[in-house]
């Protein structure tokens, strides 16, 4: 009987996408966490395969307990791995201390419970924790000091990461530093879901799309610069660190840079319909935390052996908007 997988955070964008990829390699021993709420992201789950589900705070306190052969049914609790991408994601989240106990505080218990099963433990930081990028993008240990988040969301993830570093825990745990993701099953994130998504609704709605203009000389309107990821790449190169014991910081990203307006010019051709951009302010408040550039350096997974294609911008806006967005489907349908 194969040992079970705990996937936090699985009725999210890239959790269900983690399981869906799992559903695609036989697996289905798989032990889900999140808070539904009120949001519709239970639809994510809708279509998947998986042993059992546990809302977070209930997880939380089982895992107090001295043994977890509760976790599913008719099992002695061994666990393959856990997969911790549950997390309040919200950037513009004020409110430090909710992010301080749903971010810092239940990683670190989460990460405690692993040690103790001795099972692998994987979990999502963020490429928010490289701020303004003025310390580079390296996805290493020994450069965590120099970097300088520019949201609470962000510093809240790079506590853990400092928290594991200091604790040993980086030789044995995998911390991976998620770039902007996009994709199916993101529907639920509200002002948190992708440009893709948001531009898919307004150019059906009004033929054009609206992107902020750049109050900084070195960019052009709609030229500043992200590194964006195709969410089935992103579970991918998760599920790759489930198959190995690699430790550490790393990057999950493309390992390119593309404008906003290039984006843009990907959509509006999947959507088969002629470029219209209005360039609109920058609300005053996320301008001294914008990020103007994030391209992850890649060198280090592919050295750990990674060698997964990454769906280029183009086949990815396309695969999204014409399999999923017009249908509104989901991954696993």
């Amino acid at each position: 009987m194969a040992a079970m997988i705990i996937v936090t955070g699985g009725a999210g964008m890239i959790g269900s996408a983690v399981i869906w990829r799992l559903n695609q390699q036989g697996r289905e021993d798989i032990l889900v966490v999140d808070h539904l709420g009120c949001s519709e992201k239970w639809k994510n789950l809708v279509p998947l395969r998986f042993a059992d589900y546990l809302e977070k705070d209930v997880f939380l306190q089982r895992i107090s307990s001295t043994a977890s052969s509760w976790l599913l049914p008719g099992r002695r609790g061994d666990i393959d791995g856990i997969i911790h991408l549950g997390a309040c994601s919200l950037t513009t989240e004020q409110d430090a201390s909710y992010l301080i106990n749903n971010n810092f505080e239940y990683s670190k218990q989460l990460a405690m419970f692993a040690l103790k099963q001795n099972s692998r433990f994987i979990y999502a930081s963020s490429a928010a924790t490289y701020g303004d990028g003025g310390a580079g993008f390296r996805d290493t240990v020994e450069n965590l000091h120099e970097l300088r988040p520019l949201n609470m969301y962000g510093y809240s993830k790079h506590l853990f990461d400092v928290w594991a570093k200091a604790n040993g825990l980086l030789e044995k745990f995998a911390g991976l530093k998620y770039f902007n993701v996009f994709g199916p099953n993101e529907y639920h994130k509200g002002d948190m879901r992708s440009v893709v998504l948001k531009a898919y609704e307004q150019i059906a709605a009004t033929g054009r799309i609206r992107l902020f203009k750049s109050y900084r000389d070195d960019y052009a309107d709609g030229g500043q610069q992200r590194d964006f990821l195709y969410v089935k790449d992103a579970a991918s190169m998760t599920l790759f660190f489930l198959d190995n014991k690699h430790a550490g910081i790393y990057n999950i990203g493309s390992g390119q840079a593309t404008t906003w307006n290039s984006l843009a010019a990907a959509i509006f051709k999947a959507m088969d319909k002629p470029e219209q951009i209005e360039y609109i302010d920058m609300p005053n408040a996320i301008r001294e935390n914008y990020q103007n550039y994030t391209c992850a350096e890649m060198a280090r997974l592919r050295s750990m052996g990674y060698n997964g294609p990454v769906v280029s911008i183009g086949d990815a806006t396309e695969d999204y908007v014409k399999n999923y967005l017009k249908n509104s489907s989901r991954l696993g349908k």
